[in-house]
């Protein structure tokens, strides 16, 4: 973990103790101006390892040099990115060593922004930005919100928790399984045994039709938390996400589940990223780039409490009024993967409205730039019409060609529908078994 040179830099200390919590083992390597902010004492007391901080030590050399350093790394961290950190590893300096084993590391990176919202939106920066997602390095955040220098904007470094997630998500995916080989025989044979009792009234999606194929499904809510213990989420279940998740692992393809918090079980065969928030879904999302399919199921709240609170707001005495809490916009996942550099080459979202499904939904699938939609109508107050937690499901397929009105049908079946789509979409033959 490389901690930059910001006032964000003692947020570093809470990361490197949560990831410990995960069973990660964590060496600091301290920028000089991180030293102005936090000691390498303090970062060594809680990750009970060595702290680096000098490209020229003897005895650092000698005891572990800095190539070794890089290439033991199973994951590079840079929390916080300073805009100056960010624009060295940009033009591939190596002055010092945060910046030495950035350019020696052939592991994952991943960089945490926190500066003035200025310096982040100023042309240089965006320019450094784009350089290094081209190079993969993967970015969370930075956040809106108000910055140390008391300005409001984008800049903010990421919570802890949110950086948490990210880097275990990306760890959990840095050696994904080779998708020429072939599968493991036990797998198959448990894939097999699961298929048999499927609900077969669908189209059969049981072949090895899109085998090769890595394909990325968001399923369930999110959860926005407010407090300790209050937090804003949606009624999704999680069964369609969940679904199609099965349906396209059924069909052959290595598939990595993206999951809010659900009641159900994940289904065998998955590989499954548990997380809360959105912008934990976004990251999980970008670290398992690249895909082939990406399917966004998943019900995200639009909005998140700006600042969380700690520990439980309590009523005050006197005092009838609730709370003033501000929401802040969330990310929008499926737009930045339809936007992204990784993008895969099948993006398919889903659109649940109350009303005018047909023009929100063609509205949507324009604005965020992906190639299908899955439209629903959701009716809290007609039980017989809600898709939420139901096992049912009616929807509008709409491409840029035109819109299909499916009839209500399972869950289940619904997936393997759109799974069929996508199947006749990569080009692949059916193959039953």
């Amino acid at each position: 973990m490389i901690v930059g040179g910001g006032i964000a830099a003692y947020k570093a200390l809470e990361v490197s103790r949560r990831l410990q919590d995960h069973g990660v083992r964590v060496t600091g390597v301290m920028t000089k101006a991180a030293q102005q902010f936090i000691t390498p004492l303090s970062l060594s007391a809680l990750t009970g390892e060595k702290t680096y901080t000098d490209l020229f030590s003897l005895t650092d050399e000698a005891e572990m040099g800095h190539i070794r350093l890089a290439r033991d790394a199973d994951l590079v961290l840079v929390v916080p990115a300073t805009a100056n950190l960010m624009a060295r590893a940009a033009q591939g300096l190596a002055d010092d060593l945060a910046t030495t084993l950035l350019l020696a590391t052939t592991a994952p990176v991943i960089m945490v922004p926190a500066m003035n919202p200025a310096m982040w939106q100023h042309p240089a920066t965006k320019s450094n930005l784009a350089t290094l997602r081209h190079r993969t390095v993967q970015m969370v955040g930075p956040v809106a919100g108000d910055t140390a220098c008391g300005e409001e904007g984008d800049g903010r470094m990421s919570d802890p928790a949110d950086i948490v997630a990210a880097t275990m998500a990306r760890l959990m995916s840095a050696t994904p399984p080779d998708l020429d080989t072939e599968p493991d025989t036990h797998l198959d044979t448990h894939l097999d045994t699961h298929l048999d009792r499927e609900d077969t009234r669908g189209a059969n999606t049981s072949g090895q039709s899109l085998r090769g194929q890595h394909a990325i499904v968001t399923s369930g809510p999110t959860c926005e938390p407010i407090d300790a213990v209050r937090y804003i989420a949606n009624r999704s279940s999680g069964r369609q996400g969940h679904a199609i998740a099965a349906a396209l692992a059924k069909a052959g393809a290595h598939v990595t589940l993206v999951s809010g918090p659900v009641t159900i079980a994940d289904p065998p065969g998955v590989k499954v990223v548990h997380i809360e928030t959105a912008a934990q879904m976004l990251a999980a999302c970008e670290a398992a780039l690249p895909a082939d399919i990406l399917v966004c199921a998943a019900a995200v709240a639009d909005w998140r409490v700006e600042s969380t609170v700690i520990g439980k707001l309590k009523k005050q005495a006197g005092h009838t009024a609730p709370p003033d809490l501000r929401l802040v916009e969330n990310p929008d996942i499926l737009a930045t993967i339809s936007a992204h550099q990784a993008r895969p080459q099948l993006v398919i979202g889903f659109a649940a409205e109350t009303d005018d499904l047909v023009r929100h939904a063609t509205e949507k699938l324009h604005r965020k730039g992906c190639d299908w939609i899955v439209a629903n109508h959701v009716d809290t107050d007609d039980a017989a019409n809600n898709v939420f937690g139901s096992t049912v499901n009616k929807a509008l397929f709409i491409t840029q060609e035109g819109c299909e009105d499916w009839p209500v049908m399972a869950k289940t079946d619904l997936a393997e529908k759109l799974v069929t789509k996508i199947i006749k979409h990569s080009g692949a033959s059916l193959v039953a078994v």
